[in-house]
């Protein structure tokens, strides 16, 4: 009999602070496009990737017309230089996936250089956030745009004016 008065005063209990909680949401995508910094660094991330995509395409179209050639050339060549030609047009493709994984592989230089301008600003947000959420006694605060879970939500409950005020973006 204990046991379940102790277990029915738990939930009881359980249920009582979950109530008591407060919930915000924010929309990380609104708050992003609203700063200034975030914007100039994706326009920077692209200019970048473009480059660096050219470079790439370069050494591909580099492997490609060598192929070609050889293709063209292949009942002229000994079986010397057919090796040889071989051998230069597997290493032009080695070069041209080592350069795409340099720049573009999980550890590669983008993400090296993503992480480097995003993340100060993610970082301002997110003190932003915790501010807001803690002068106005916010539990927990839900991404609007990264919760596809969420069916419904009260604007009134949204946030993510108040962490752009915070940050000096007032509109």
């Amino acid at each position: 009999m204990k046991r379940i008065l102790f277990s029915l005063f738990a939930v009881i209990l359980f249920v009582g602070g979950v109530s008591a909680q407060k919930y915000a949401l924010i929309d990380m995508e609104y708050i992003m496009t609203n700063i200034p910094d975030y914007e100039r660094a994706n326009e920077q991330l692209n200019q970048i990737s473009k480059r660096w995509q050219a470079e790439v395409e370069a050494l591909d179209n580099a492997a490609k017309s060598l192929y070609k050639n050889y293709q063209n050339e292949l009942i002229f060549l000994s079986e010397q230089q057919k090796k040889e030609r071989e051998e230069a047009i597997i290493a032009k493709e080695k070069e041209a996936s080592e350069l795409r994984r340099k720049y573009f592989g999980p550890e590669g230089e983008l993400y090296k250089k993503r992480v480097s301008l995003i993340e100060p600003i993610q970082e301002e947000i997110y003190n932003a956030v915790k501010a807001v959420a803690q002068q106005k006694g916010f539990q927990l605060v839900l991404d609007r745009a990264a919760d596809n879970g969420i069916i419904y939500a009260s604007p009134t409950i949204d946030i993510s004016v108040d962490v752009l005020a915070k940050m000096g973006y007032a509109r």
